[in-house]
């Protein structure tokens, strides 16, 4: 998972994430769409593959990137943790529920008491 989150810590990387998501491309399509050096594109190629988000396969003289989102899912499930409600919170939750049930109760209690009388 450390491996994985330091690979999309970077914005160039999250970028090349996005353009994969979409389409196979080349290093070179890849390259073509920033403003930074060859080298450096494929440094950033290589930190993916190497945290499994990316795989390469040659095409010619070219190698061909798509995107592996299988290492994500680690990673989103802890994310997940920090989004779900608290242990407390799930109690209030319950509590609002039980609150609204009760009076929701007493209404109809309320009315069947008026129809009776």
């Amino acid at each position: 998972m450390d491996e994985v989150a330091g690979a999309i810590a970077d914005p160039i990387r999250r970028e090349i994430l996005l353009m994969l998501r979409d389409e196979a491309l080349s290093a070179g399509q890849i390259a073509d769409r920033f403003a930074i050096s060859r080298p450096a594109v494929s440094r950033h190629l290589r930190v993916l593959r190497e945290a499994g988000l990316a795989r390469d396969e040659a095409d010619g003289r070219r190698r061909v990137y798509t995107l592996v989102t299988a290492p994500l899912t680690e990673l989103t499930d802890w994310l997940g943790q920090l989004t779900r409600p608290s242990g407390w919170q799930h109690r209030f939750d319950a509590l609002e529920t039980e609150v609204y049930r009760t009076r929701r109760e007493r209404r109809i209690d309320r009315h069947d008491h008026e129809e009776t009388a």
